[in-house]
């Protein structure tokens, strides 16, 4: 394998840092490429991605100008440059998948070293980066952490009163002190305010993945649309749920079921997964991935669920009215059941908590029954 660099990037206080001593290194080392790429969070068929991916591009092109200037100075303007957006094909989660299209990158374009910038997280604020050099550490790469210095806590802090994530978690903190109590009296008003301070301080960087855009009140408004609707779903399965219980000649059949649903990661993941936890007859026992286990009451249950109102109506409020319009889990084959005679697929569980996959553990035992 050649002797190119590859490195991820990502919006940090240590990329210009990292990108330097890339530089540094790739012409100390005779590398004939220095690749920068970018893991994407999103998928080229969302709704809306052009302002996600004109980011990446950007930021990728900044990154390649740092680069040339820093190739300069080290007397190797002829090393070669190279940029890619990856994972647009489909949905990034955990360090795992993450490490996986950076090792087929790196495969591909026989790149022999990954250079880490010590302030990664491609997921918002999730610490991925130790994560990441584990699942990297399996291949046949060379896996390093540029050596550079991180900002100190203060400059964070100043960043977080500054920024616009401050600004909105302020914004709506206050809204809601003000509704629960009474803003007509300045005492009230300036504990209010101090309130609402406290939390954005303490508060801003976790509440939010990203710094709000114009898209942000849209999803505020479309979330409050939803709320009506989702109490109807709460509603109707209360009395669904309620007449099978009192009526024993109605079938109950408790089942596990698996779905993979195609709403992005973070708050769209949490929020359908919580939605579909208040709705009496389902339960969310797991978000894996973009995988979500959830156990069914009731026949009727797990066809509602199948039917994909909840998945769309999450889509609808973070993506828009054009990211609504796609097939239900039923119809893409998107979902499975885990338990009894109609199961498709075996539970999950074993495997992932570090057992043995149901039917390697039937295997097993067979092969001792007959010893």
């Amino acid at each position: 394998m050649a002797d190119g660099i590859v490195v991820p990037v990502e919006r940090t206080a240590t990329l210009r840092a990292t990108v330097g001593h890339a530089a540094a290194e790739a012409a100390e080392a005779g590398a004939d490429a220095l690749h920068f790429v970018y893991l994407a969070a999103w998928r080229d068929d969302d709704p809306h991605v052009e302002r996600l991916r004109q980011d990446a591009t950007d930021l990728l092109e900044q990154v390649a100008v740092w680069a040339e200037y820093d190739l300069e100075d080290a007397n190797a303007p002829d090393l070669r440059i190279e940029t890619a957006i990856l994972g647009t094909d489909a949905y990034l989660f955990g360090p795992g998948q993450y490490a996986e299209r950076l090792h087929e990158y790196a495969d591909a374009n026989e790149l022999g070293t990954v250079l880490l910038d010590p302030e990664y997280t491609p997921v918002g604020n999730t610490a991925l980066l130790q994560p990441m050099e584990f699942e990297l550490s399996s291949t046949g790469l060379t896996v390093r952490e540029a050596p550079v210095d991180r900002p100190s806590r203060r400059e964070r802090i100043v960043s977080e009163l500054t920024g616009l994530r401050f600004g909105a978690v302020f914004a709506l903190s206050l809204l809601f002190y003000f509704v629960l109590g009474d803003p007509t009296y300045p005492f009230d008003f300036v504990t209010g305010v101090a309130s609402a301070a406290i939390v954005a301080i303490t508060l801003s960087q976790v509440t939010l993945d990203h710094d709000p855009t114009l898209e942000t009140p849209k999803r505020i408004v479309r979330g409050a649309v939803y709320v009506p609707v989702l109490l109807w779903e709460i509603l109707k399965s209360n009395v669904v749920v309620a007449r099978v219980i009192l009526s024993p000649s109605l079938p109950i059949e408790p089942t596990t079921t698996r779905m993979r649903v195609l709403v992005g990661s973070g708050l769209p993941l949490t929020t359908l997964a919580n939605s579909i936890t208040l709705t009496p007859g389902t339960l969310t026992v797991r978000a894996s991935d973009e995988d979500l286990i959830v156990h069914t009451l009731i026949p009727w249950a797990r066809e509602g669920l199948f039917e994909g109102s909840l998945e769309r109506w999450t889509r609808l409020i973070f993506y828009g009215r054009e990211a609504a319009r796609l097939p239900t889990p039923k119809e893409r084959g998107d979902c499975d059941v885990l338990q009894g005679p109609d199961a498709t697929a075996d539970l999950p569980f074993a495997e992932t908590d570090g057992g043995e996959r149901v039917e390697d553990a039937a295997e097993s035992k067979s092969e001792v029954t007959d010893e």
